[in-house]
């Protein structure tokens, strides 16, 4: 999906957009600073994905993942978003996959698909594991799209997912 909107700026609320100095990474998650943030990477990619493996819209991350980084993909990427912010997203539930909660440090368990699946049975037969074979496709970008510069790897990322997508809806509509 194309960008419709750049996302807004909340001068007024305390940590919007707020970088977080030196080794203390505050409330986001930590699962892999010691790979990104001390090597002063980006926070990588994420990729919000349909459960037939079809990536609809990818977010570079500034540092540590966050709910923000949610947010920002989601308000930015979606046509129709309506006035009032918190009604976009009154029933959307994030969930962090089974594949994903593992080492996650900052993240409640209540941010967890299986938490969910406790009390609500019809999520544990989502297949979360779609966005984790996309994922996995990244790993034949990552090292090119490190060397680049910002706008190079954002197009060479969205070529990229162009083309994952459309072999993936030919593979699954049986086209050749």
């Amino acid at each position: 999906m194309p960008q419709v909107r750049l996302r807004p700026l909340y001068p007024h609320l305390k940590h919007d957009l707020s970088s977080e100095p030196g080794r203390q990474r505050g409330e986001k998650c930590s699962k892999y600073y010691s790979q990104y943030g001390e090597k002063r990477l980006t926070g990588g990619i994420m990729c919000m994905w349909c459960t037939h493996s079809i990536c609809y819209v990818f977010h570079c991350i500034p540092q540590g993942e966050g709910r923000n980084d949610v947010f920002s993909a989601i308000l930015t990427h979606w046509p129709k978003a309506p006035k009032v912010v918190p009604d976009f997203f009154a029933n959307t539930l994030f969930v962090v996959d089974g594949f994903h909660a593992k080492g996650h440090t900052k993240c409640s368990p209540g941010a967890f698909l299986t938490t969910y699946s406790h009390t609500n049975p019809q999520l544990g037969q989502i297949n979360s594991s779609a966005a984790e074979c996309g994922n996995s496709a990244l790993k034949h970008i990552r090292k090119l799209v490190s060397y680049m510069l910002q706008d190079h790897a954002i197009v060479y990322t969205k070529v990229f997912f162009s083309i994952w997508n459309c072999l993936e809806i030919c593979r699954t509509s049986g086209v050749d």
